[in-house]
């Protein structure tokens, strides 16, 4: 009897301590920042960096999974100076895209109102209680009382955020002085859960990113995922780390499309809270450099991917690289290389899974050209339906 009872006594505590144990962090939105493009061809405006100074900037954006509490990440990995956060806000926003009553959080940073991010650093915010579910949507109020450099930010973020006239507007309406589809110093949110789930890193250029789908409308591929998922009751989290204009085996022609996939791996990948799953989708914009690079040049960089992802526990899944013919910069030979590298990919067996993004979204009249239904004007990026038809040639048993 005597057994019985420190039996019961131990089988409480234990779970007791399991009850209390913390959950998970795991990354729920991300934008990798890249370098500032403080002037910007005049085609490409909205590409500019901003630079605040005594402003506030409201942002948007739509969480993949859902938690107890949530954490901000704020970047100024490219900034010379340290960077000033006077005040931060956090709400929930209704269907009507209005902020929920009751839902609004100021933000704290080891336990005060306002912050320093240190140069060539990023900044976590403290745990905030505000329960969300997957597929929420969160605005996120940011007060810069002094001059901050041009933004190291993500700058095609699909998405308007407003910045104000001179003052402290967090919490207050206002008529924007300006508008930038930049993420203003802003990279990531976390969400704390109790409950296991796969973590998917979404890799890439600006096909994954989701240039030139809808602005405000979340239409990426990634996207359509998250929205899949959560459909199926998994507890599954998409993280978007796609920068346009990126390539696989170099540095981009601008700054703002970021380092190398090789260099930027281990901060957009890795360094995604909890990440179980990448889906590597990358390289058109290395054929479209003259020349291109081979296919043995290009496999050898996805192998690289592919081992690092590995030795630190993550599932690999490979995406064919899209049909591009009609595109500014495509190429013959840039083709013949397209269409080994897609075919290693599809045979080798080297990664944990393959999406045939390339099956789902070509031409069957002209297989190096995407269908006209799915393509957005460029013959390069798909369009709304295209990144949908993408997101849903995503089999879900991947992940499992």
């Amino acid at each position: 009897m005597r057994l019985k009872l420190i039996i019961c006594a131990l089988a409480l505590a234990m779970a007791g301590s399991a009850a209390a144990a913390p959950g998970k962090w795991v990354a729920s939105w991300a934008a990798p920042p890249t370098p500032p493009l403080p002037v910007a061809p005049a085609r490409f405006a909205t590409w500019a960096s901003p630079a605040l100074n005594n402003q506030t900037v409201v942002q948007r954006l739509r969480l993949s999974a859902g938690g107890a509490r949530l954490r901000l990440r704020f970047t100024n990995e490219y900034g010379s100076k340290p960077l000033a956060i006077g005040r931060a806000r956090v709400a929930l926003l209704g269907a009507d895209g209005k902020v929920v009553a009751g839902s609004a959080r100021d933000l704290a940073f080891s336990g005060a109102p306002s912050a320093v991010a240190r140069a060539h650093a990023p900044l976590l915010s403290d745990p905030v209680a505000l329960p969300t579910r997957p597929l929420a949507m969160l605005q996120v109020s940011l007060y810069f009382p002094t001059q901050t450099e041009p933004c190291g930010c993500h700058s095609q973020g699909g998405e308007t955020a407003e910045i104000s006239p001179p003052g402290d507007f967090v919490g207050a309406a206002f008529s924007p002085a300006s508008t930038t589809e930049n993420r203003v110093f802003l990279s990531g949110v976390e969400v704390e859960r109790a409950a296991a789930g796969p973590v998917i890193v979404a890799f890439g250029d600006s096909i994954t990113d989701g240039y030139l789908s809808t602005v405000g409308a979340n239409r990426r591929w990634p996207d359509r995922l998250a929205e899949r998922l959560a459909a199926a009751g998994s507890n599954a989290a998409v993280a978007n780390t796609g920068i346009g204009g990126n390539r696989v085996l170099s540095d981009a022609v601008l700054p703002i499309f970021g380092q190398s996939a090789l260099a930027r791996f281990d901060r957009d990948v890795l360094g995604q809270s909890g990440a179980t799953h990448m889906v590597v989708l990358e390289g058109v914009n290395d054929l479209g450099t003259p020349p291109p690079p081979s296919a043995e040049a290009l496999i050898a960089g996805y192998r690289q991917l592919i081992a690092r992802a590995h030795a630190h526990g993550l599932k690999v899944i490979m995406g064919t690289v899209l049909p591009y013919k009609g595109a500014a910069y495509f190429r013959p030979d840039g083709e013949a290389v397209r269409q080994a590298v897609n075919g290693w990919i599809r045979t080798a067996h080297e990664a944990d899974g393959v999406i045939d993004f390339d099956a789902a979204v070509r031409d069957p009249a002209d297989p190096a050209r995407l269908r006209a239904a799915f393509q957005s004007g460029d013959w390069l990026h798909p369009n709304d339906a295209g990144y949908r038809a993408m997101g849903e040639a995503v089999d879900l048993k991947l992940f499992r």
